[in-house]
């Protein structure tokens, strides 16, 4: 069966399925990508903790290095990883809630199929009003 073949409503319920799963895609990416960052910041902190008070701390702006104060910049790094953190959640939250409508439409569809039957009850044809 060809896509033109199948009822507009299957039609609809996989573009939508197809939309749930980019996004849960593009979620997953991000929250990889931010873990990446937080062990990251996590291990520049354990360095920079190591360091001497008095021992020269330098921090990358763009194609910089700037010379900055160890506590000032263990602020930052703590303020990045909390920053990080609350994203973590979000994005979490995120996945879960589009885990769920993935979840939804798929039994939909499934539904639908061993029904036979479109929303309307004849394979998604609509019946004359």
């Amino acid at each position: 069966m060809s896509e033109q073949e199948l009822p507009p409503w299957l039609r609809e319920q996989l573009t939508r399925l197809q939309q749930l799963q980019q996004n849960l895609q593009a979620i997953m990416m991000q929250k990889q990508q931010l873990e990446a960052e937080s062990i990251e910041i996590e291990k520049a902190t354990e360095e920079l903790k190591k360091s001497e008070e008095n021992e020269a701390v330098y921090k990358s702006v763009g194609p910089l290095l700037i010379k900055t104060e160890k506590d000032e910049t263990l602020k930052e790094l703590d303020e990045k990883k909390d920053l990080a953190n609350t994203r973590l959640v979000v994005l979490g939250k995120q996945e879960t809630r589009v885990k769920e409508n993935l979840k939804e439409v798929e039994n939909k569809i499934n539904e639908m199929i061993r029904m036979g039957q479109g929303p309307t009850g004849n394979m998604g044809t609509k019946p004359n009003t």
